[in-house]
């Protein structure tokens, strides 16, 4: 690793200021290939690339003219490295480790060992300094303010960015200062407010990973609202905490989120890394795997269960035979290879309830998702699952599972339909959900809003009926739901519409299945007639 040698870089730093004569052949950053002595670390928020000093630009500061000098000294990425020296220079330390100018991003090869590297660096510093450029006070907020921090949550910026999570975890004195370098305390001095900032729990800020591990979901979770610059950094950043080295592939986009829970998956037999969205709101059935860190945004509280606590809650009897089967989950070509106990659906063969070996901290039963059969593989389901029923009595059957976390292509479609002659049978259109997704006579669904259902209702007979226009798992489809005169449709019309919605919803894959037996081969589908019953006044 490069580190800056604090007394070169003042030194030099001096004498261009002081207009004397500088030692060009002195080394400011020096490679350190064994185990350093103590340095410094700094964790900072990146400004643009532009106010930053990259690695050619501190070695080579001695020998370029005084304009280009000055232009680099006056940027605010150059002045934040001369405060960590002054401040290194201060505590004791005769090196201090800048990611902007320590590492030469123009070799691949090093940029990927850094970044793989990088969570080590952090945690055998002995010391990290947080700077917060834009806390102005001596002290730190200790209150959301979104006036001051609209950009980022209402906290300091700092505490918004994707690689600053493991750069507050991994050191274990980590001091925090304001934009003037003025100290504002240390991260156990702040652990309760940090606390409330970050959801990291204050055991983990004080003491660190080193009495025990959280569990994937729970890690994940603390990033679900960081940003990053790059896409990809989403998952790079977060490969020191979780453990992984994986080859950096700038390029590859949300991929290495997913490369990233794959080589999780090869290491661990932690289940969490599946309870991501827990509530649901995605709306969406496909891959096991999330897209991003956001996703996890609802796990903060999740732990995994030893095997002992699982099987008693599962009411299973063999437990060290069920044991051996649960201890792995492989990736292979068709997906990852797990056991799972399962209850199917009442109503729905092709949706099951899957336990997963974690829960709550609070909560005595472990997590469940759902999940969705389709062609001889399960995917993640989710929609109103409470329209779904389980039986909650007996023991679950264990089954073994290919899960699939292949990327599903969903081609975005487009419906055109004509209702002239449903008007002239007196029904009109009383309601459409989602209403963004109709353009005049046009349904447009995406791969975030897969369903889009019109109601259709004739007052005078009390009737209705609902047509939905669904794609799942790439697969278009239309159904058509009525209800019996009899039925007395209560609530506003958009919740009459929600509650279609809801109803196919859990149900596309069935009706996207009729759809592929209907229509085997032609891409291009034409309902020109369907049969409603006949209502009388």
């Amino acid at each position: 690793m490069h580190l800056i040698n604090v007394q070169s870089f003042l030194e030099r730093e001096q004498a261009i200021h002081s207009k004397s004569k500088v030692d060009r052949q002195a080394k400011v950053l020096q490679v350190h290939t064994y185990k350093p002595e103590e340095y410094a670390i700094l964790s900072h928020r990146w400004g643009k690339e532009t106010a930053e000093v990259n690695y050619e630009e501190m070695v080579e500061l001695a020998n370029m003219d005084t304009e280009k000098q000055g232009e680099i000294r006056k940027r605010a990425g150059y002045q934040k490295i001369l405060g960590g020296c002054k401040r290194a220079e201060i505590d004791g330390y005769k090196w201090l480790w800048v990611d902007t100018c320590c590492i030469d991003k123009r070799s691949n090869v090093e940029l990927s060992e850094a970044i793989n590297s990088m969570y080590r660096w952090y945690e055998n510093s002995a010391q990290c300094y947080a700077y917060l450029h834009d806390v102005f006070d001596p002290f730190l907020p200790t209150e959301c303010n979104s006036g001051c921090y609209s950009l980022s949550n209402g906290w300091p910026e700092w505490f918004s960015r994707g690689w600053t999570l493991q750069e507050l975890i991994a050191p274990d004195d980590v001091q925090f200062f304001n934009k003037d370098w003025q100290p504002i305390g240390d991260k156990r001095m702040h652990s309760r407010t940090l606390q409330a900032i970050t959801r990291v729990p204050q055991h983990i800020l004080t003491n660190g990973f080193s009495w025990t591990r959280p569990c994937v979901a729970q890690i994940m979770s603390w990033a679900a609202d960081r940003k990053t610059s790059r896409v990809e950094d989403e998952a790079y950043s977060l490969m020191g905490l979780l453990g992984v080295n994986m080859p950096m592939l700038y390029g590859e986009g949300k991929t290495a989120f997913q490369r990233l829970q794959l080589e999780i998956i090869r290491m661990s037999d932690d289940q969490s890394i599946f309870a991501w969205d827990p509530y649901g709101h995605i709306g969406r059935s496909g891959s096991v795997l999330a897209d991003e860190p956001g996703l996890f945004r609802g796990c903060s509280d999740l732990q995994t269960m030893e095997i002992d606590e699982f099987m008693k809650a599962l009411r299973v009897l063999k437990a060290k035979e069920v044991a051996e089967r649960l201890g792995s989950f492989p990736v292979t070509n068709r997906g990852i290879q797990i056991w799972l106990p399962l209850r199917p659906c009442i109503g729905l063969p092709t949706v099951f309830e899957a336990t997963l070996q974690c829960r709550a901290s609070e909560a005595q039963r472990p997590v469940t998702i759902y999940l969705t059969l389709w062609k001889s593989n399960y995917y993640r389901s989710f929609g109103p699952q409470s329209k779904a029923v389980f039986p909650e009595q007996g023991v679950p059957r264990f089954e073994q599972l290919h899960l699939r976390y292949q990327d599903i292509v969903h081609r975005n479609p487009i419906f055109e339909f004509d209702d002239e002659a449903v008007s002239e049978r007196r029904f009109s259109c009383s309601s459409t959900y989602p209403k963004e997704l109709t353009d005049c006579n046009k349904v447009k669904l995406t791969s975030s809003n897969p369903l889009c259902v019109r109601t259709y209702a004739d007052s005078l007979a009390n009737s209705h009926f609902s047509v939905g226009f669904g794609q799942c798992f790439g697969q278009v489809w239309i159904h058509v739901f009525h209800e019996e005169c009899s039925r007395i449709f209560m609530g506003s019309e958009e919740d009459n519409v929600k509650e279609e919605y809801n109803k196919m919803l859990i149900r596309g894959p069935e009706h996207a299945q009729s759809m592929v037996e209907a229509y085997p081969g032609p891409s291009h589908i034409c309902i020109k007639h369907t049969r409603l019953p006949y209502w009388t006044v």
